[in-house]
Formats: C-alpha cells, structure tokens, sequence
C-alpha cells in the first residue's frame, strides 16, 4: 500500500504552481474562517462523506491542520480510502502563513 509523503511548504507552493492538487484542511471551523490556503476546502466528519464522493482520487491531495502533526494521520487516512498521491503539510498552515502570507485567504 502506497504511503502519504511529507512535504515542506516551498515544495507544496511548486506542486501547485505546476498542478492543481486538491487542498483540505483539517482545522477547526473557526480557525479556518480566520484564514487558509487560498483555494483550501474544511473537511471534517460532518462533510468527509460528501468529499469522499465528489473528491478525484487520481489528483493529488495537500492535507493542512495546524503544525502538521493530525494531518499525518488524516493523510494515512486517505491513502488507505485508494487516493493516489497524498501529501501531509510538514508546518501545517502556521508554516504557510509565515513563508507564503499572499497566498492565503479568509
């Protein structure tokens, strides 16, 4: 079985700029309506079932929470659910906001 991979913010940022890689966030409601990636979707266990069904298993997915210690397990996660290339955000968004504030949204 394919594992998650780490990945540090400057490579996130490449990823992006060369792809369109799926970005959850995992975080609390109102943490994430303070701010996030731009572009980032808030899946918790209300909405994971909605997002398991819509969501591209082939694209890759960016996993954020809040130093990046939960979005390892939540990367587990989807890789066992048959996602194909899965990515836990080392830093989680307290990184992003640091190294890359203009690309953030509220």
């Amino acid at each position: 079985m394919q594992a998650f991979q780490r990945i540090r913010a400057a490579d996130a940022k490449a990823m992006m700029e060369q792809s369109a890689p799926q970005i959850i966030d995992i975080r609390d409601a109102m943490s994430f309506d303070a701010g996030r990636i731009t572009g980032a979707v808030r899946v918790d266990n209300q909405n994971l079932n909605d997002f398991m069904n819509s969501a591209d298993k082939a694209t890759a997915l960016l996993v954020c929470c809040y130093h990046g210690n939960s979005s390892q397990g939540a990367a587990q996660y989807f890789t066992e659910q048959g996602f194909a290339e899965v990515y836990s955000l080392d830093g989680g968004f307290e990184m992003w906001k640091m190294a890359f504030p203009d690309l953030c949204e509220q």
